[in-house]
């Protein structure tokens, strides 16, 4: 089938202004987020619903078009952006947004693939309900893309990654069949819990176009408080001590180098309320039972007495925690103003943090020793984003081999939260052994033979 006979076909099935071919229309699906990537689509689609997605699916992989799917484009490693072949169709789900059903006894949610997280979390919210998926980009991520990454965010210490949220999935597959199993059961083993394969693959095995997503009850007390600690060590010693004192009300634990919130006071003007200090921990609990500030404070004090910490505060109200966290979500910004940075989404055992961050220092300042360290992220579940700034001529690839090196020698992952996508396939290839991605291409090749759905993305082209 020629290219002008599938867009015919397109045209007729999903309707004549859901098949974008203009230019500057499908400009805004061409590239990721970061502009890292760019390529050129036949088409953009925007089906209404999952039938259309199927038909479709089932169009273009009778006209040897492969099929990109994207969501809110959010994503940091080129995940949903297409090549520049000519002969990948883009799928957006960004039509499909309707919220279908919220479960206020089973707490909760159905929701098709298109809708903006923040959307749902504000629909959950009116019925006193909590959708515990917390990211920078919650305003424009979407459902379908959020699944198919397994994103993280800052809840995950104490709710998961997204696929801990995952009850039910809706998907389409490479030959255009629907399986539904929006199932909103807490139990169930019956065979194969298949829904797992979509999760996290990127779009590689199928296409998402509805969830079932479990939610968790409002907290109805919330406490934020600052520390400054003198080591990445120390640091851990606070989670330990945190983790005895208020248990399972821990929600987030942030490290941030004394380094990172010197860019954010520099460049987003941004006051920090403590002494200056080689680290700081951002802390956030919340309950649905009374007391837990005067736990956080009692917390505070013996870290501070105890010399775990050598200053502290504990936000005073909501206008207070929005700062103290506004330090943190604007480290990436206040990094990107500083100049070029190449980044890594990484994750360790929680133990082997300090010594993690010690050792990559040490190797970077060895190979590079211009360059500057800016480590931060959720280091209550492990995953530090270690970005390096450096000068334009440095080699990317050899620094990102470098940092991989030590994350692996510690048994860690060269992806936390951000996914493989396209950036990161030939270092997963490199880092990953041999046993695990030969089981990855069979599952591949098993539910999309013809490498039809995202060819590209986490695992390389054959």
């Amino acid at each position: 089938m020629s290219a002008e006979a599938l867009l015919l076909a397109l045209r007729q099935s999903l309707g004549e202004l859901a098949v974008l071919t203009d230019e500057r229309d499908l400009e805004p699906y061409c590239h990721d987020w970061r502009h890292m990537f760019k390529g050129r689509p036949l088409c953009a689609l925007l089906p209404r619903n999952t039938e259309q997605v199927a038909a479709a699916v089932r169009l273009c992989a009778a006209a040897g078009y492969s099929v990109v799917p994207q969501g809110g484009n959010t994503g940091l490693s080129g995940g949903a952006t297409p090549d520049d072949s000519g002969r990948q169709v883009v799928l957006s789900l960004a039509r499909m947004n309707a919220i279908r059903h919220i479960d206020v006894v089973g707490e909760t949610i159905e929701v098709e693939a298109g809708c903006v997280l923040q959307t749902a979390q504000e629909a959950v919210a009116e019925q006193g309900l909590l959708l515990p998926i917390s990211l920078a980009a919650e305003g424009s991520a979407r459902i379908g893309g959020i699944v198919s990454t397994n994103a993280g965010g800052t809840n995950v210490l104490r709710y998961g990654m997204a696929r801990a949220r995952v009850m039910g999935l809706e998907v389409v597959i490479a030959d255009g069949q629907v399986i539904n199993g929006l199932r909103s059961l807490r139990k169930d083993n019956a065979g194969y819990d298949w829904k797992q394969w979509f999760i996290g693959t990127e779009g590689t095995l199928g296409i998402v176009t509805a969830a079932v997503l479990q939610l968790a009850p409002m907290p109805r007390y919330r406490v934020t408080a600052l520390l400054a600690v003198a080591s990445a060590q120390h640091s851990l010693a606070v989670l330990c001590a945190a983790r005895r004192a208020i248990g399972e009300t821990l929600t987030g634990f942030e490290l941030m180098s004394g380094a990172a919130l010197e860019l954010v006071a520099r460049h987003q003007q941004l006051r920090l309320p403590l002494t200056d200090s080689a680290w700081y921990v951002l802390l956030e609990a919340s309950s649905s039972l009374p007391g837990l500030r005067e736990a956080t404070e009692s917390l505070l004090g013996d870290l501070l007495e105890q010399e775990m910490a050598t200053d502290g505060v504990v936000a005073e109200s909501e206008r207070q925690e929005a700062e103290l966290w506004a330090l943190r979500e604007s480290i990436t910004e206040a990094e990107g103003k500083e100049g070029r940075s190449i980044k890594h989404d990484v994750s360790v055992p929680i133990s082997a943090i300090p010594a993690f961050l010690a050792q990559a220092d040490q190797a970077v300042q060895q190979a590079f020793p211009e360059a500057r360290i800016n480590a931060f992220g959720h280091a209550g579940d492990g995953n530090i984003h270690y970005n390096v700034i450096v000068a334009p001529g440095v080699d990317a690839a050899a620094l990102n081999r470098l940092v991989h090196d030590v994350v692996c020698s510690f048994g860690g992952s060269i992806s936390a939260e951000h996914g493989i996508g396209q950036y990161r396939v030939s270092e997963m290839v490199r880092c990953r052994a041999p046993a695990e991605l030969e089981i990855a291409r069979r599952v591949k090749h098993a539910l999309d033979p013809h490498n039809f759905l995202n060819p590209g993305k986490v695992l390389p082209l054959q």
